[in-house]
């Protein structure tokens, strides 16, 4: 007789996925807003948007993930803030178009459902959301044994905001002598892992439990540290001032992103040593002999966020920051751009 073989003969136990379930179902209720229409465990997550609050509204939305920053959660087997990291990626995203983030999704991938390690990782969605202001509406486990080894997973998340079209920030409106400011980073946030792996764990022949000089923590957790979430402090400046431009500080560093608000015949001239730079970045830059430029171009090296605003409001936008809690620094000015320059220089 042929032998009868189940789901979870095949690795998926859909009982283990349903407790689950069951389990964050009172995590959510703490990520949520009041257009929220839905709770966890329908086919769609429902939002009643809103639009007495905006005149003519645009969505704006983001999608993102975690990058190769989970190996290090893997290997430290703490898996509590990578959740932070998977909504401030896509949140951080959103609000630099001047957008408040409304809704929420996550995904998490895994070879076997290990319920106490995902529900670390939805209790740090949850805190991100709660962070960001926006609801978690829904999200998708996906059990997919053979495709990931055990004990490890990936994730993606997936936002979506909203602002009035005539508010819409692009940096259409950035001149000739505006100032640039940034807001410090809490660390790598969640860009450049493969490279700082590979210069830290495998040329450096350094583990994440070891204690090194400069470093407030172990190596593990100074890389863990939570990418930092922007939303209310950037949401309040643009409620109060002009806000020229603002840059998400991700994938691409200084280099890559700044050029993708600046207008053509302006370049944004960085003044060096102008903010403090986290010592983890120095201990990368010397135990892989990578050059300042790849470092500008691969990590935030400790600014996240960077705003362009009016010269007139550049003292008072620094000292609100200041007030609201974050570091800042005057980093540099908009210049006017010749045809021969680049659009990022860094002068000393």
């Amino acid at each position: 007789m042929q032998e009868k073989i189940t789901y979870k003969d095949s690795g998926v136990d859909i009982d283990r996925a349903n407790s689950f379930v069951e389990r964050i179902k009172p995590l959510i209720k703490a990520a949520s807003r009041r257009e929220m229409m839905s709770g966890i465990g329908g086919f769609g997550g429902l939002f009643h948007l809103d639009i007495s609050k905006n005149r003519d509204p645009v969505l704006v939305s983001s999608t993102d993930g975690v990058g190769t920053k989970l190996k290090i959660a893997q290997m430290m087997d703490k898996h509590d803030t990578v959740g932070i990291d998977l909504v401030a990626m896509s949140v951080n995203d959103v609000v630099v178009q001047g957008a408040e983030p409304l809704f929420f999704l996550d995904y998490i991938a895994t070879g076997k459902l290990l319920v106490e390690t995902t529900v670390q990782i939805v209790e740090g969605v949850v805190r991100g959301c709660q962070e960001a202001g926006c609801a978690l509406i829904g999200g998708e486990t996906a059990e997919m044994p053979g495709f990931y080894p055990d004990g490890e997973y990936d994730l993606a998340g997936f936002c979506v905001g909203v602002v009035d079209a005539d508010k819409l920030i692009d940096g259409s409106e950035i001149r000739v002598g505006d100032r640039i400011i940034g807001i410090a980073s809490s660390g790598l946030h969640s860009n450049g892992f493969s490279l700082a792996r590979r210069v830290l764990f495998e040329e450096g022949k350094l583990h994440p439990e070891d204690k090194i000089e400069g470093l407030d923590e172990c190596l593990g957790l100074a890389l863990l540290k939570p990418t930092k979430i922007y939303v209310k402090s950037i949401l309040n400046l643009i409620k109060n001032f002009n806000i020229r431009g603002i840059v998400h500080i991700t994938g691409g560093g200084f280099t890559d992103n700044i050029p993708r608000i600046v207008p053509g015949p302006c370049r944004a001239v960085i003044r060096k040593g102008s903010w403090f730079v986290p010592p983890i970045f120095d201990l990368i830059r010397r135990l892989g002999g990578v050059e300042e430029e790849e470092m500008l171009r691969v990590f935030n090296m400790g600014i996240g966020m960077i705003i362009i605003v009016a010269e007139t409001d550049h003292a008072e936008i620094l000292e609100r920051l200041e007030k609201l809690g974050e570091k800042a620094y005057a980093l540099g000015v908009i210049e006017k751009r010749e045809n021969d320059q680049p659009t990022v220089s860094f002068v000393s």
